[in-house]
């Protein structure tokens, strides 16, 4: 018997909740395909550099393309975190794409705004965010693609192994 104090090692990651969750969607019939862009459109879209949009955005994109709501919002609630981590480097990254300065602000600071006034913020900071999202998209366009490939193969071996 296994102590559960004890960290779990990288070879029992298929133990996990949400592997456990996505091999019980492939039972339920849903396709890889599907599992792979609900979670891939699931962190990315959770990681736009737009506060207060992802949920939306995945409720659309869950309709839009047909897929698991349960699973995209599960996966966008686990990338928020990256979110918050990656929100000044997209906004960097854009200010640099357009020839912008640096923005003044860091990451706290957006936080503290957004909580005391969040349409205020999105006005003040709107050039910021839009040379974020530019970057974003950009990263999306590489990232999206990859990542949905490298996933839908393992995925497709679960499907083999369940059959």
């Amino acid at each position: 018997m296994e102590d559960a104090s004890k960290p779990r090692p990288l070879a029992k990651l298929r133990d996990n909740q949400l592997t456990r969750h996505i091999v019980e969607l492939l039972k339920q019939g849903i396709t890889p395909h599907k599992i792979a862009l609900a979670v891939v459109l699931g962190a990315l879209l959770g990681m736009a550099p737009v506060l207060g949009t992802t949920i939306i955005s995945c409720t659309v994109a869950a309709l839009a393309f047909r897929l698991n709501l349960v699973l995209i919002q599960l996966v966008n609630n686990l990338v928020y975190p990256l979110q918050l981590l990656l929100l000044i480097p997209f906004v960097q990254a854009g200010q640099r794409l357009f020839g912008q300065p640096p923005m003044p602000l860091s990451a706290g600071q957006i936080v503290d705004m957004v909580r005391h006034d969040f349409w205020h913020t999105l006005a003040a900071l709107g050039g910021y965010i839009w040379h974020g999202t530019v970057a974003w998209l950009i990263f999306c366009a590489v990232v999206g693609p990859l990542s949905y490939w490298l996933l839908l193969f393992p995925l497709k071996k679960a499907l083999h192994r369940q059959a």
